[in-house]
């Protein structure tokens, strides 16, 4: 007589369990606060809702190399010192930097909001932008490259 034994595999999502509903609304709808994805900054600026101010945390080289157009240029480091010069007091900040790869953005945020700033990361930073076919600025002037199909959509807005 033969035994057979199914094994239930173990699910490496559920380690954790999920959060009730209203739980994962508030934490979604925090994380929202204090992010934005560089469609809806690109977006913004396109239809001229924009009302805040997009910053380039990177440093002088990475800015030169290549920037969203517009977006004003201050190093994180020189946030504390330099953003009341550059940024109306009571405007909202949206900062980037590089990319996912790198904390930039984040530790920019964090500098404005101790000086008293309303932030938001843009997330994916400057690879993304570029990545999407968005605008970019250089000393040779405004380009556009072709927009990634690993990262949006070649046709269009992907609607999410």
């Amino acid at each position: 007589m033969t035994t057979s034994t199914t094994s239930q595999a173990v699910s490496k999502v559920l380690r954790a369990p999920a959060a009730d509903p209203a739980e994962a609304a508030a934490h979604f709808y925090r994380r929202a606060t204090f992010e934005a994805d560089v469609s809806d900054v690109h977006a913004d600026i396109e239809s001229g809702a924009a009302t805040f101010v997009l910053v380039d945390t990177r440093s002088t080289e990475s800015y030169e190399q290549g920037h969203v157009p517009g977006a004003v240029h201050l190093p994180t480091d020189e946030i504390a010192e330099r953003a009341a010069e550059l940024i109306p007091a009571g405007r909202l900040v949206v900062t980037y930097c590089w990319g996912p790869g790198c904390n930039g953005a984040t530790r920019a945020a964090f500098a404005f909001a101790t000086a008293g700033y309303q932030v938001k990361e843009m997330l994916g930073g400057f690879e993304y932008w570029s990545r999407e076919g968005f605008p970019v600025e250089d000393a040779e002037g405004t380009h556009r490259g072709a927009p990634d199909p690993l990262t949006a959509p070649a046709a269009g807005v992907c609607g999410c």
